[in-house]
């Protein structure tokens, strides 16, 4: 400040005195040592917000920066903060720190007229007590550097984990078998587990419901042309492709298509559609 630099100290004899300087500047002398009592003040709250600055940055590139800032205040209150959303929106927008906003999802769902459908028994309600007894299934499609590349998931609700997936360059009916096959190999479904999805023609087809009951599962499926029926899974989808695909060299291409496949099955899904739990599930089995 320019009063602290001219005015007169042991250090600068020359200077000039407060009042003098005060007058001449327009302000009140008063009002100036008021600033000077709160200046140690203001400065550590400077260092405090480029302290949480440098986390917001630090989580925000440990996404891939994807995450805004809905998802860095959850990672930050998981972590301990009490950290009020606005104040991370402040920060972003003057550290210059975005999220990916997430495109318009292109539905794979091609429901066939004449199967029957299945009653909802999630309702909505994506929890689960226990691993084994809730499940949520859905298809989504890539662009790899090979051309579209369809991935199918299965969801633990308990633990929020993909237990079961399976790839191709279809979405015909088995590749969501081999996904539910994989989960039932893995996953240690109880009897009467639920499984859910939407209402496509690969989770009514013939070959699927033959394995849900080989497996005394319960299927159960959303209604026609809503996601929220299936949030979970549609959730999981948004992350992921957020989190692969754009600002990773090719901003509308995965690098190749196993490169998802190697790390889904430690990947965990979303608690919510939109703005992430600031707890987690416990992981209760172990091996996946």
């Amino acid at each position: 400040m320019f009063i602290d630099a001219e005015k007169a100290t042991e250090s600068n004899p020359g200077g000039h005195s407060v009042t003098l300087m005060c007058k001449v500047l327009g302000v009140s002398r008063s009002g100036y040592y008021v600033y000077l009592a709160a200046r140690p003040a203001a400065e550590e709250r400077v260092r405090q917000e480029d302290e949480l600055a440098a986390e917001l940055r630090q989580i925000h590139t440990g996404s891939r920066r994807a995450y805004g800032a809905p998802r860095i205040t959850a990672a930050l209150r998981r972590k301990g903060r009490r950290i009020n959303r606005k104040r991370v929106e402040r920060l972003m927008r003057e550290r210059g720190i975005r999220g990916i906003t997430r495109r318009k999802r292109r539905s794979l769902t091609r429901p066939d007229k004449k199967a029957a459908g299945s009653p909802d028994l999630i309702g909505r309600d994506f929890t689960a007590a226990e691993p084994g007894t809730r499940l949520v299934s859905d298809i989504t499609y890539l662009p790899t550097l090979a051309g579209w590349w369809y991935l199918a998931t299965v969801i633990d609700l308990a633990t929020r984990e993909v237990i079961g997936y399976a790839m191709a360059d279809h979405h015909r009916a088995e590749l969501v078998v081999d996904a539910l096959k994989m989960a039932a190999g893995r996953g240690a479904l109880e009897e009467g587990c639920i499984t859910h999805s939407d209402r496509g023609s690969e989770y009514t087809s013939r070959e699927y419901r033959t394995l849900i009951k080989e497996l005394r599962l319960r299927q159960s499926m959303g209604r026609t042309g809503s996601c929220y029926d299936n949030a979970a899974a549609e959730s999981f989808f948004g992350l992921l492709k957020a989190r692969s695909g754009p600002r990773s060299g090719n901003p509308t291409r995965l690098p190749a298509p196993t490169s998802s496949a190697s790390s889904r099955s430690s990947t965990t899904a979303p608690v919510c559609a939109s703005t992430p739990s600031t707890s987690t599930s416990p992981r209760s089995r172990p091996g996946l």
